[in-house]
């Protein structure tokens, strides 16, 4: 099968097929293949108004089941690195995200994200659920969840703004020139959006500064906006960097180094600092 997107959608009238036998024949693929795909993530159960991944080969299908594989072979074989474990307080772990990691799957699969990485790599096994996000080109310190309550509370937490994060981003241009540290308060889509920013260190010999930002606010893409609105983007920020920016072909030089949240167990504000050989480095 060439490497294009290709859906497949089976109603379930005959219980004496498996879901790989349905999906087999409905699709080109072998069963193997199927199974493969399945622990991927692109293989859905629809059961009346309820539609959730589909994982195990022997589920009990049901009449009026409704299967869906979304199939892509280029999605399914995209890999990243691994995250590490920084801390586990077993309801709530944190860890490093590499660049490229997903905090979110599609349709299509879920086998790069950090939840799913958890959930397969945390030992005892728990569910893993998002209660911020990195986007995809970001590196550093997340936080996961493993229970409902502790869900509950760090969502609350990130929600009312009672954490503290901090970054580090290498950005074009000398930033120790400018105010130490210095404030943007640029509204981001209507939004008030608070940065502050400081020099680390200036590299001039490629005209690279080292940064750290401490925030007050989370909207989309606040650093990257913020660094690129006073001439100083991100290195490998495609989106927001000029043109001659973009055609460095680094990934987006943008770590999360410092984290502090409410922790669900002690009820006591936990601190966390990224080590240092995951940070940036001029």
């Amino acid at each position: 099968m060439t490497q294009t997107a290709h859906e497949f959608h089976v109603n379930v009238e005959d219980l004496q097929y498996s879901v790989t036998e349905l999906l087999a024949e409905a699709s080109p693929l072998s069963k193997q293949v199927i199974k493969q795909a399945m622990q991927k993530g692109c293989v859905w159960l629809e059961r009346g108004a309820s539609t959730q991944r589909l994982r195990r080969a022997k589920k009990t299908l049901k009449i009026g089941d409704v299967l869906h594989m979304y199939y892509n072979l280029s999605v399914l074989k995209q890999s990243v690195e691994d995250a590490i474990l920084i801390d586990d307080k077993s309801s709530y772990s944190v860890w490093y995200k590499p660049y490229g990691m997903l905090c979110q799957g599609s349709k299509w699969s879920d086998h790069t994200t950090i939840n799913r990485f958890v959930e397969t790599h945390l030992t005892p096994q728990r569910p893993a659920f998002i209660v911020h996000r990195l986007d995809k080109a970001t590196s550093g310190l997340i936080v996961l969840a493993h229970s409902k309550s502790a869900v509950r509370e760090l969502t609350n937490a990130f929600e009312q703004r009672n954490t503290a994060k901090t970054y580090q981003a290498i950005v074009h241009g000398d930033h120790s020139q400018n105010s130490q540290p210095q404030t943007i308060t640029r509204e981001i889509d209507g939004k008030a959006a608070i940065s502050h920013i400081t020099c680390i260190e200036y590299d001039s010999v490629n005209d690279y500064s080292l940064v750290e930002v401490a925030i007050e606010t989370g909207r989309k893409h606040q650093i990257r906006k913020h660094l690129a609105s006073i001439g100083l983007p991100i290195v490998g920020d495609r989106l927001h960097g000029e043109e001659e920016v973009r055609a460095t072909g680094k990934d987006l030089q943008l770590c999360a180094i410092y984290l502090k949240i409410p922790c669900p167990n002690s009820k006591t504000e936990k601190e966390y600092n990224l080590p240092k050989q995951y940070q940036l480095k001029l």
